[in-house]
């Protein structure tokens, strides 16, 4: 097992490389470049001259890259020009990163709660119409955009009903104390349950509205899954023995059923990340996803390569995880 984990981290200080230098020559095709963006309408040849000899842009890229990516190793990327001028943009990322996280958290944790379970029954009662129905409420989900169905909860629950907050992480003026960026976590800790209570309602809609590709998608594989283990001879076999169909649906039937669906959780909670970007936009959340969204527009080069970057390394974080799941799941894993 410590011989696939190590690896399995050598593969990925591998993938981080390729991805960071994909990040660095992509932020510098960009129209307008960095020093456009610091300089704006100040971009005389003269100034443009020496802000790129100060940034080292008229070295060789090569020299540049290296140059980054001794930086990036030490968390310097640069100062915020336009998102928080001034601000650094690695701490502006370590500020924001929590919001996202505690987002993705809460949408995983409603996709797999509700798409596992429901997949299994689903499979169990096939061709029924719960199957049928369900199949079609997991159609909707996919399909339905991310961004408007977040409008619907919050124009709905939030803007007629007012049952929930309509935007933000926390009310304005609750006076909340802030240790760790988790604002539930941070309540919990200083014993402030009005404070994580209200953190909770303002989780709930941009939570869902997240939640639905994943829910879709997990309760798809899961549905599947079972369905194929079900036709498997070594259930017929169990079920002959007369086993109880409790001992039969933990032992073999999840269990089995589970491989492809651990996999496919992982992939959903990197894609998180992407979801984010337009269900924090709406409900003004203050995560990454909308710090990138505002550094797109506003041509803030420093936070794109550090939110770009952390991102693409969360992503290969969890996919490592997944990897050492599956292998704790199916032993034959760690062979190959």
């Amino acid at each position: 097992m410590l011989r696939f984990i190590i690896r399995r981290m050598i593969q990925m200080v591998g993938v981080v490389v390729v991805l960071s230098l994909l990040v660095f020559l992509w932020l510098r095709s960009l129209p307008g470049g960095t020093v456009s963006a610091i300089l704006g309408e100040k971009a005389t040849p003269e100034r443009r001259a020496a802000l790129e000899k100060a940034l080292g842009l008229d070295q060789p890229i090569y020299v540049q890259y290296w140059q980054f990516a001794k930086r990036a190793l030490h968390g310097d990327f640069g100062a915020s020009t336009k998102v928080l001028p001034g601000t650094d943009a690695f701490d502006l990322f370590m500020q924001r990163f929590p919001a996202t996280i505690e987002l993705s958290i809460v949408a995983i944790i409603l996709a797999v709660g509700l798409g596992i379970p429901l997949g299994y029954m689903a499979a169990r009662r096939h061709n029924s119409l719960f199957d049928n129905g369900s199949i079609v409420a997991s159609l909707v989900g996919v399909a339905v955009p991310v961004f408007f169905l977040a409008f619907l909860l919050k124009y709905y629950f939030a803007i007629k009903l007012h049952w929930l907050p309509v935007s933000g992480r926390q009310s304005a003026g609750l006076g909340a104390t802030h240790t760790t960026g988790f604002f539930v976590l941070d309540g919990l800790l200083t014993r402030e349950y009005d404070a994580a209570w209200d953190a909770i309602k303002h989780l709930i809609l941009p939570s869902l509205a997240l939640a639905t590709i994943p829910f879709a998608v997990i309760f798809r594989i899961t549905r599947a899954s079972v369905l194929e283990v079900l036709d498997e001879d070594y259930v017929r076999t169990a079920e002959s023995k007369g086993l109880t169909s409790r001992v039969i649906r933990g032992r073999h039937v999840l269990h089995n059923a589970l491989l492809p669906v651990v996999t496919t959780i992982g992939l959903q909670t990197g894609g998180l990340l992407v979801g984010a970007i337009l269900t924090e936009r709406v409900f003004n959340f203050g995560g990454i996803g909308d710090t990138v969204a505002q550094a797109f527009e506003q041509r803030d080069y420093g936070v794109l390569q550090v939110c770009i970057l952390m991102a693409a390394i969360t992503f290969v974080v969890v996919n490592l995880l997944v990897d050492i799941a599956y292998a704790v799941i199916d032993p034959r894993v760690r062979t190959r």
